[in-house]
């Protein structure tokens, strides 16, 4: 019997794909043949999609697509204290790496709540591969990523705290790895999540966002941290 055909994406999901500037950038073949390969899951919150040390063809891997909800990428130390080190939106492909370098997952990625999520199985990403366009593409992202990666070092070795949370907040204002032209006021991440993300204490946080709202930069609610004003944090940002 034929294969029936995979069910369409819905119009709200593809929207959400569609709205992250990478996937936007593709030619109309790539981003097609990308949800073509794309099967839909659907996770709980709380659920690992995967973990670190994860092989690449474990079950139920590939590159992935986040329709809906949000991922955190972390990393535990050996004393059991988590490292942040991405909080990802909607529209934002990730896992590309091991499919790259068949290596194992460099990093744990969890559900913050519950996900609609595309899996790319690894043999479906390398016939994608194949296509000049989309492996361009992909080289690209990866590019993308070592930028961001770059400017984290810079900023851990060269920068001060308070600067360091301002270019933090800016960045997560912008979808964080999906980094959109266009900032948000609103940051919707827990105090806590943010000191696990720049590595330091609740409490020493603490301290630097309520300077910042001192200063009217910043105003700080339950959940979220509204940036009052985006020219002042981004100046602060580029301070020592």
């Amino acid at each position: 019997m034929p294969t029936p055909p995979k069910p369409q994406l819905p119009a709200a999901l593809r929207d959400a794909m569609g709205a992250n500037p990478w996937f936007a950038s593709l030619p109309r073949a790539q981003r097609e043949a990308l949800l073509g390969a794309a099967e839909l899951t659907h996770w709980r919150r709380g659920a690992m999609v995967f973990r670190q040390g994860d092989p690449v063809h474990a079950a139920g891997s590939g590159l992935y697509g986040l329709a809906a909800g949000m991922i955190k990428i972390s990393t535990l130390r050996q004393d059991g204290r988590e490292a942040i080190l991405a909080v990802l939106e909607p529209g934002n492909w990730f896992g590309e790496i091991s499919l790259i370098d068949g290596s194992p997952r460099t990093h744990d990625a969890t559900a913050l709540g519950a996900l609609d999520l595309l899996v790319v199985p690894p043999e479906a990403f390398a016939q994608l591969m194949r296509d000049v366009v989309f492996a361009n593409a992909m080289a690209a992202l990866l590019a993308a990523r070592v930028r961001g990666l770059y400017a984290l070092m810079e900023d851990a070795t060269l920068r001060g705290l308070r600067a360091r949370v301002a270019r933090r907040l800016i960045t997560l204002s912008r979808g964080d790895a999906t980094q959109s032209s266009e900032p948000r006021r609103r940051v919707f991440l827990s105090q806590e999540a943010l000191a696990m993300m720049l590595g330091v204490t609740r409490q020493t946080l603490s301290r630097e966002l309520n300077a910042l709202a001192q200063e009217g930069m910043i105003s700080l609610g339950y959940g979220q941290i509204e940036i009052v004003a985006f020219e002042a944090l981004e100046r602060c940002g580029t301070g020592g």
